[in-house]
């Protein structure tokens, strides 16, 4: 974004009504929005209202916060195969859970989807200038950073992080004798309310921009799958993040004012040096309220990774998506089955059987959209022209390790079979394979693919592919024998297994830490080329990929500021036109008009 670019970019904002049929695209617009231009350094790279900076900036947090995560998961890995070298004694152990799980979830996944990827593509893949709040993105992100810091600053008071689990249920976490119940868990919940109220600023950004700042011509049923990805999980995040606000506000009050929304009558804790008698709160509130979020958070990760594998598929295999429509449909029918499903996390917890059937026949239906989308991926690639890059390496991983982790979650929506494997390491490798590898291999082939177009030099193929094949073959070496514990009955969070009816899965510890550490040293291979390649790289070409989506068709790449010049595109068709018979070329993209391509018998969108 150049200090003083001198043009008199702004945003348009869409109002007019186009054919889905694409047959005329209306020139009404509506009154201009002044778009913000930088005036020094700082406000052009660290106070950007930029969308693109501020999606690379949220990528690189999350990223950091990411690589704390990474190292925790490797500690608590050697404590459990080594546990006479002390690692980790059982306080820092069950910190280290606690850590690992909330920042892998939250504070990496959800914030690098919708944070990261949401600013850096929306704008470009709907043909907007920049998001429709610029201001308010910025401030999103800076309050995501500082729910980082008071995170992290949680290791630095007395008594350091809640060791609760990441899933901090009353009364255990509150209560005497679990590491950090004060300060701690004081300062994960600040950290929690900081995120979700940074995230409502850059949710609604996301979510108005879509539907008000399109360019003209791109309908609903033109956009992205990546977009409509995005789209869907922000609204997912904006209607269930509530209750884990609302839920952690009052686990704050309970730790801090002694108020017992969730204490029951028979637990006495002490606040703060202070003795408090609680008068009959109910735990069980808390598992509703964390669950009614926690359930659609796996959404909010899994629907844009189904968006953008979309993209990576159809561009790298040279095909048009199989069942648009329908794939669209299938991201909306998972959004709203996913708020009646959250009480699969809760059959152990006693209550009636009838929910338990309710519960299991709601987990089995949205089974039934998330199938539809691997089918449609699958005819996708049937007969294409499969290009084996390393983005599409990473979609097809995506595709077989998330169709494994819903397999394994078949077992989980069952009562019976759930009662038996629950905490255990089953339920660890399901999570870790549907909500742990699935997403980050995402992530990876996304950066990969988009990289060029963030700094107009390639990555670095050999590497990718060397970075691709120990990660994926790694992923599997760790979590594939964790099922094999979990029906052995090995249970989960005990920080040594030594002195145990669970000694003889020792060796299999063993196994899977050296793999973890290995997989862990091979992200190494990865920043380097990220690094070296920003820096050295080989120049990419315009549209490296030959795609066909808006986000490669701008005048310059990397974008500059305002994304499009003087004139914004306008779009004639879907983003999948691809080896149309009658095409010049095996890509169309979205800007061509049928004027361009008059022998091309493309599919009218």
């Amino acid at each position: 974004m150049p200090e003083g670019d001198g043009y008199d970019y702004k945003i348009e904002a869409k109002a007019y009504t186009a054919s889905s049929s694409g047959a005329s695209v209306s020139p009404a617009e509506s009154p201009d929005q002044e778009l913000y231009h930088s005036k020094s350094w700082w406000t052009t790279y660290v106070f950007s209202q930029d969308a693109k900076y501020i999606g690379i900036q949220y990528f690189c947090a999350a990223t950091a916060i990411a690589v704390l995560g990474l190292v925790l998961s490797v500690l608590m890995r050697v404590q459990l195969a080594y546990p006479g070298l002390n690692v980790l004694d059982p306080s820092t152990y069950y910190q280290a859970i606690t850590m690992h799980g909330m920042i892998m979830v939250i504070f990496f996944l959800t914030a690098l989807f919708l944070g990261g990827f949401g600013n850096f593509l929306i704008p470009l893949m709907c043909g907007a200038r920049d998001m429709v709040f610029p201001y308010v993105n910025m401030m999103s992100f800076w309050i995501f950073l500082l729910s980082l810091l008071v995170l992290v600053a949680s290791y630095l008071v007395p008594g350091g992080p809640t060791g609760a689990g990441w899933t901090l249920y009353p009364p255990q976490v509150i209560t005497a004798g679990t590491p950090g119940n004060l300060w701690g868990l004081v300062l994960m919940l600040v950290s929690i309310v900081l995120f979700v109220v940074g995230f409502t600023m850059g949710g609604l950004n996301y979510v108005i921009t879509v539907l008000q700042a399109r360019t003209r011509g791109m309908t609903l049923m033109r956009m992205p799958l990546s977009v409509w990805g995005i789209f869907v999980a922000t609204i997912i995040a904006l209607l269930a993040f509530p209750a884990l606000l609302v839920g952690g506000l009052m686990l704050l009050l309970d730790t801090v004012l002694g108020t017992s929304f969730y204490m029951p009558a028979i637990i006495a804790t002490s606040n703060f040096g202070n003795e408090v008698s609680t008068e009959g709160g109910s735990p069980l509130l808390f598992q509703h309220l964390f669950w009614f979020f926690g359930h659609p958070e796996v959404y909010i990760v899994a629907l844009p990774a189904f968006g953008i594998v979309s993209d990576l598929i159809s561009v790298h295999a040279r095909r048009n998506i199989f069942g648009y429509r329908m794939m669209v449909w299938a991201i909306i029918a998972i959004a709203a089955l996913s708020f009646i499903v959250w009480a699969h996390h809760m059959y152990i917890a006693g209550f009636t059987p009838w929910f338990g059937f309710f519960f299991a026949s709601t987990t089995l239906m949205i089974a039934i959209p998330t199938g539809i989308k691997m089918y449609n991926w699958l005819l996708t690639l049937w007969r294409g022209n499969i290009r084996f890059t390393v983005p599409m390496l990473f979609a097809l991983a995506f595709f077989i390790t998330f169709l494994n982790g819903g397999l394994t979650g078949m077992f989980m929506g069952n009562v019976g079979t759930d009662i038996a494997l629950s905490d255990t390491y089953f339920v660890v490798a399901h999570f870790h394979f549907t909500i742990g590898i699935a997403p980050v291999l995402v992530v990876f082939g996304a950066v990969y693919h988009w990289f060029p177009l963030a700094t107009g030099r390639m990555l670095d193929e050999g590497l990718g592919k060397i970075h691709f094949w120990i990660t994926f073959v790694g992923a599997y070496m760790i979590y594939f024998p964790m099922h094999y514990q979990g029906l052995q009955g090995v249970p989960r969070r005990y920080f040594e297994m030594y002195n145990s009816s669970q000694a003889s899965s020792s060796g299999l510890n063993e196994f899977i830490t050296i793999v973890t550490i290995v997989v862990a040293l091979s992200q190494l291979i990865f920043f380097y080329n990220i690094i070296n390649s920003a820096r050295a790289g080989k120049k990419a070409k315009k549209n490296p990929w030959d795609a066909n989506s808006l986000e490669w068709q701008t005048p310059e790449m990397p974008p500059k500021h305002g994304n499009w010049g003087r004139t914004l595109p306008v779009v004639y068709r879907w983003p999948y036109d691809f080896n149309v018979p009658g095409a010049s070329k095996d890509y169309i993209p979205q800007n061509v008009s049928p004027s361009q391509v008059r022998g091309a018998k493309a599919e009218r969108t």
